[in-house]
Formats: C-alpha cells, sequence, structure tokens
C-alpha cells in the first residue's frame, strides 16, 4: 500500500544490514524461508471466514482493536478473478496488454532504493508487460543477469478512477465505512491555488490501487499513508506479510525520531502471513509492514480511514508538521510566509494540509448531522437511546469528529481562519448532497437497510434547523460549538459530549 514521502536519514542499524548487499534479508525470505531467514517470527495473523462474520464482529475484534485478520470467501463473484487469471492461475497479462495497455502507470525497481522507498519509473501498461515477458517469460535465455535480477512492480494504479464503468470488484462490506476515497469522489483533498493542477494525484485522486509483479517483487518497510488502515485482495499469486506490532515501532526510528527502516531487521519480534490466491488481508492503522511476492502477483488494494482511526490521522499531520517545520527552521528569518512553505510541504509530503484535514472533518461532521436530523425527525421516538444501528453509528462518528476538534483548537500551525463553511451554502452544493446520498447509501448498506428508502432528507435539509446553528465555521472552536448546538436541538443524544 502506498506509504508518506519522506527523506529520513538511515540509522547506523540500517545503514549496517544494507551496506555490503542491497537486500541480504530479502534473499533469506525468497531462498531459506522463515525458519531460516534470521528474523524472530513471534506469530502468525488469524484467518476467518467472510461469510461468517458480522459487521459488528469485524469492528468488534479487528477495526476497534486495531488488529490485522485474513479473510476468505470474499471474492467468489469478482470480475476480476475471472478476466485477469489465465486457466493456470497465473496473471493473464495479455487481457492487461489487450483491455488497458495504454494507461500509464507507476512502476518501482525493487532492486534500486531511492531514500525509503524504491525507485519508480513511469511507463504504459503494455511496456510494463512486455518487459515482464521478456525477463521472467518461459523464454528468456537471452536475458542479461542485470535484467533479470532487476525485478519490476507495478504499484499504486488508480485502475478504478480510470476505468469507472469495469467493475473488476465489489468493496466488501467490512470496509465500507470508507471516508478517504468517498471524499476524494466528490471533492479534492488538497487545492493550493499557487500548486494546484486538476491532474494532479494529491489534488484530485484515490486510494484504491492495483499491484502487480513478478515472483521475487516486494514492497520495503512502511506504514501506510495517512497512517490508514488498508486492505489488500489477492486475485492471482501469493504474498508474504511481515507485520511489526506498534509496541514495537520505536525500533524504525533513529536517535532523530526519524523514519529510517528500509528492510526488516533482527532486533525485533514480527507477526507473519502467507496470503493465499482470493484471500483479503486486513492491515490496521498504523502497523509497520514489508509484503514479498512468492509467486507471480496481482492484487487489489485500498487505503481508507473513518471514525475509528481518525485520530490516528490527526497524530500524524502535526508529527509530520513538526518534521516538516524543523527541516526548514535555518530560513524561517527570511521567508515571508514560513506558516505557509510548512503547509504547503505538509501537504506535498503527507498528501493534506491542516487545512485540508480541518475541511475534511467539517464536511463529514455536517454531512452526518444531515442524516441524523432527517432520521431524528422521521422517527417518533427521539427522545430515548438510539433506536437503529445507523443512527448509533452516526452519533459514534460524531463523537469521534468532535474529539479531532477539540484536538485542533490550541493547534500551532493552523491558521486563525483556515476555512469558513457555511451549511446553507453547501446545501446547494451537488458536491456535498451526493457526499451526503453517499454516506447514508453507506450506512444502509453496512447495516442491512435498503437504500433507496433513504432520499427524502434533501427536501428536509431545506426546512432544518441546522442551517441556522451552523451557519458559519470558521475555527475547531466554531465547529464544536456548532456540533453541541446541534445535538441538543435534536434532544435526544446528550451523551455525545460526555
Amino acid at each position: 500500500m502506498r506509504s508518506p514521502g519522506s527523506i529520513p536519514a538511515n540509522s547506523r542499524r540500517n545503514h549496517r544490514q544494507i551496506k555490503n548487499s542491497p537486500y541480504p534479508l530479502l534473499r533469506s525470505v525468497s531462498d531459506c524461508g522463515n525458519r531460516e531467514m534470521g528474523i524472530n517470527i513471534g506469530g502468525q495473523i488469524e484467518r476467518v471466514s467472510g461469510k461468517e462474520l458480522s459487521y459488528r464482529e469485524f469492528v468488534e475484534r479487528y477495526m476497534k482493536k486495531n488488529e490485522p485478520v485474513v479473510i476468505t470467501g470474499l471474492m467468489d463473484d469478482w470480475r476480476a478473478c475471472r478476466d485477469w487469471v489465465s486457466e493456470g492461475g497465473k496473471p493473464n497479462l495479455h487481457f492487461f496488454s489487450t483491455h488497458f495497455g495504454k494507461s500509464r502507470v507507476q512502476v518501482a525497481d525493487c532492486g534500486t532504493r531511492e531514500f525509503t522507498d524504491q525507485k519508480r519509473v513511469e511507463m504504459s501498461v503494455s511496456q510494463f508487460v512486455d518487459q515482464w515477458l521478456h525477463c521472467h517469460g518461459e523464454d528468456h535465455a537471452d536475458v542479461s543477469t542485470s535484467e533479470r535480477n532487476s525485478i519490476l512492480y507495478l504499484k499504486d494504479w488508480h485502475f478504478v478512477k480510470e476505468y469507472p464503468v469495469y467493475t473488476a470488484y465489489t468493496t466488501p462490506l467490512f470496509f465500507h465505512d470508507d471516508w478517504l476515497n468517498l471524499y476524494l469522489d466528490y471533492h479534492h483533498m488538497h487545492k493550493d491555488p499557487d500548486t494546484y493542477q486538476e491532474t494532479n494525484e494529491i489534488c484530485c485522486s484515490d486510494y484504491r490501487f492495483v499491484y502487480m509483479g513478478a515472483k521475487g517483487s516486494w514492497t520495503p518497510l512502511h506504514a501506510d499513508v495517512f497512517r490508514s488502515y488498508s486492505w489488500s485482495a489477492n486475485v492471482c499469486g501469493k504474498k508474504q506479510w511481515l507485520f511489526l506490532p506498534p509496541s514495537q515501532h520505536h525500533l524504525v526510528f533513529d536517535r532523530n525520531m526519524k523514519n529510517s527502516v528500509y528492510d526488516i531487521f533482527n532486533d525485533a519480534v514480527w507477526l507473519e502471513c502467507t496470503q493465499e490466491r482470493n484471500e483479503i488481508i486486513f492491515v490496521p492503522s498504523g502497523w509497520y509492514h514489508q509484503v514479498h511476492n512468492l509467486e507471480d502477483t496481482i492484487s487489489i488494494n485500498h487505503n481508507w480511514f473513518n471514525s475509528y482511526n481518525l485520530s490516528w490521522i490527526w497524530d500524524l499531520l502535526q508529527r509530520d508538521y513538526n518534521e516538516a517545520k524543523d527541516y526548514i527552521e535555518d530560513i524561517r528569518d527570511i521567508c515571508d510566509d514560513f506558516e505557509g512553505l510548512c503547509q504547503r510541504n505538509l501537504a506535498a509530503n503527507t498528501g493534506m494540509n491542516f487545512n485540508d484535514f480541518f475541511t475534511f472533518i467539517t464536511r463529514f461532521t455536517f454531512a452526518n448531522l444531515v442524516l441524523l436530523d432527517y432520521l431524528c425527525k422521521d422517527n417518533e421516538d427521539v427522545t430515548g437511546m438510539p433506536s437503529s444501528p445507523i443512527v448509533s453509528h452516526l452519533i459514534s462518528n460524531l463523537a469521534s469528529l468532535r474529539k479531532v476538534a477539540l484536538s485542533m483548537e490550541s493547534t500551532e500551525g493552523l491558521s486563525d481562519n483556515p476555512g469558513i463553511v457555511h451549511l446553507a451554502e453547501m446545501s446547494n452544493d451537488p458536491k456535498f448532497l451526493e457526499l451526503c446520498s453517499a454516506l447514508g447509501k453507506t450506512y444502509k448498506i453496512i447495516h442491512g437497510s435498503d437504500p433507496q428508502s433513504y432520499g427524502a432528507w434533501r427536501d428536509n435539509l431545506g426546512n432544518s434547523d441546522l442551517i441556522k446553528i451552523l451557519s458559519k465555521v470558521c475555527t475547531p472552536r466554531d465547529l464544536v460549538n456548532g456540533m453541541d448546538c446541534a445535538v441538543k436541538e435534536l434532544r435526544s443524544f446528550s451523551s455525545l459530549s460526555s
């Protein structure tokens, strides 16, 4: 999965590991197996049947506890599992060249390190397939040793954005509450007037990816972008995952708390998992992991977050902001807009800055309140405890949003006026209305209700008291106050503020 960009210093320990040979531990993984590769495997990842697991059980056992799990039995009807796989179970490379060959993609050279990632080049899917077949096909006797050792790995292909009509798969129910990609379907995450371009990946893309790589391709040790959750489904092939539990995360930083480890190392206790074809792995928020393709592999991957790990995202932004600020501290006195530069660097390195995040949580607060307002007015019993799973879910979301907004109040680096947002204006914004509709449909699907029965909230919004209560939000304190007033107006959910 995608990891945030940075240029950290190497620790002495990591330098010692890679000094004489670029990937000594990688060779151990490939040639010797776990028992002999010189690292300590302390346990395996649990494997469960997705057909026997309810959404509530998934939340309680894995998402809330932030624990990894392998889920089986959810990919049987995926088009990708038919079109993208040959009869022998190998990637159907000819299909990709024929149907998607002109797409431009990012390809990592697994034998060349560049900072904390692998060196990447851009090429078409057809060029990638041609190189794969040239270096790793059945007839590659004329391939040089250097070509054979330079394994390419197609990563971060925004397939859904590029081919929205081709329904390769259906996002499993457990991962449906995806605020990140839902938001990016209707809004730009970052829009700086000095740097904004419509085609800029940071501004207008998503975090739904396809990965393709030959046996031996791999992804270095990393934690995912935004410290999001991620899920990865093997359409074909086999992967080995090595996880570093959060209790040992300090081992990947040097004395200056810079992320400095590129490859797995032997002074930690790892959790291990071999992911087979048609299995999906849930990667918890903030867990460092390294992944090796043990066979020719195609996988589908999403990064995502929601109310359960929203505070992790804010914590990461603050850490990355402090790092970005420290990195350019020596030019503060000669910089006309030092804080603005810090925020631009933060957006470039992490994918959003403080103002972007504030706008994000403001829109989701409004969307959750709009849906809750409609459900309460449509429900005769609004004086007691939450009367439906959807209402309960919305309240939980608002509690998380309120907690994060409170933590933003005294944050250094958040501008005095991060952005004026009017619910009245948003109520006339088609993109915001679509966001509300998609969020409502998400919770109808998750909780087993008919999504088509949910639609009259748009008419209700025009007459809602929320427009008066949330007339203007400029700061995190405005957002908290508006949320509290809205909840008070609804009367039945006083526990939200506790």
